[in-house]
């Protein structure tokens, strides 16, 4: 079996000469060698040509913008208003489906596969299954920073933005603004859960590209419930989709200049390790 070529800098090649060391030791001495050099060889500076987007990409961005501003005058009060027609029964399922937009479904199994992979993963286990394991670890970590990047972000803007959610005050205002007050119901634009649920469709989508559909529906469900449970007008949800899209392209930009997972020349991911490839690595990591 041929092992995956898109490999992140590994551990060293040869095992210091030391003692024997407790399990849990040497499992978080593991974690944090490899997490260093994978932080490293990823905040390398890309080529001069990757650190600008690529004309298509900017206009989608103008325009987008475009539509938030016009959505702004033209859609938000009148989705409130639609909103608070609906059946109470549609709301509260809503409500249920809503949660599923929050960035934790996702950080935190991406985030344990991560740590967990670079604990295992050592310069004592043979080459394939080192080279099987840590293109493993690429994909999460690709996937932890394309959703977690944009988070970030948003978490931040918003609240600097200030815009008052739909069900702040005695009626929707769309115009209503208090900047860098730091407070939940004046932290409205953009969504975060609309940007962690577009930022995850494209993430996830361009890794394994017959998930695009389905990913892209839980998008489009997720941005339609914010509305719906009168948390955050369109324009907001329409924003916090721009934002999760920029997000996940440029970590995927910044992936693909450093040749981890991605093509330079396309964008494309590189073919991954098998099922059959990923057990028999596990196997050899379990049986030493």
């Amino acid at each position: 079996m041929n092992a995956p070529s898109d490999e992140i800098a590994t551990v060293e090649t040869t095992a210091p000469a030391s003692g024997p060391r407790h399990p849990v030791q040497e499992l978080a001495q593991n974690a944090l060698r490899n997490l260093a050099n994978w932080s490293l060889t990823i905040a390398q500076a890309p080529p001069g040509k990757f650190l600008w987007p690529p004309v298509p990409a900017i206009a989608a961005s103008v325009v987008t913008l475009f539509v938030v501003v016009v959505s702004m005058f033209m859609l938000d009060s009148a989705a409130t208003d639609w909103a608070l027609q609906l059946p109470q029964r549609v709301r509260n399922a809503f409500e249920e489906i809503t949660n599923f937009g929050l960035s934790g479904w996702f950080l935190f199994p991406f985030g344990f596969a991560l740590l967990g992979l670079a604990a295992v993963i050592s310069p004592a286990m043979p080459r394939f299954a080192q080279a099987v394991l840590t293109a493993l670890a690429a994909r999460f970590g690709f996937l932890f920073l394309a959703i977690a990047v944009p988070g970030l972000f948003v978490t931040i803007v918003k609240r600097l933005i200030g815009r008052a959610r739909p069900s702040v005050g005695s009626h929707d205002d769309p115009f209503a603004y208090m900047p860098f007050v730091w407070r939940p119901e004046y932290a409205s634009m953009p969504s975060g859960h609309a940007t962690t649920a577009v930022a995850a469709a494209i993430a996830i989508g361009a890794i394994w590209p017959r998930t695009r559909w389905v990913m892209w529906l839980y998008a489009l469900t997720i941005m339609l419930s914010r509305v719906v449970v009168i948390a955050h007008h369109p324009s907001d949800v329409i924003a916090g989709a721009l934002v999760g899209a920029a997000g996940a392209f440029l970590v995927r930009r910044w992936f693909a200049a450093r040749r981890l997972l991605f093509r330079a020349r396309d964008l494309r991911a590189d073919p991954g390790p098998s099922l059959r490839q990923i057990r028999a690595a596990f196997r050899e990591v379990v049986l030493g």
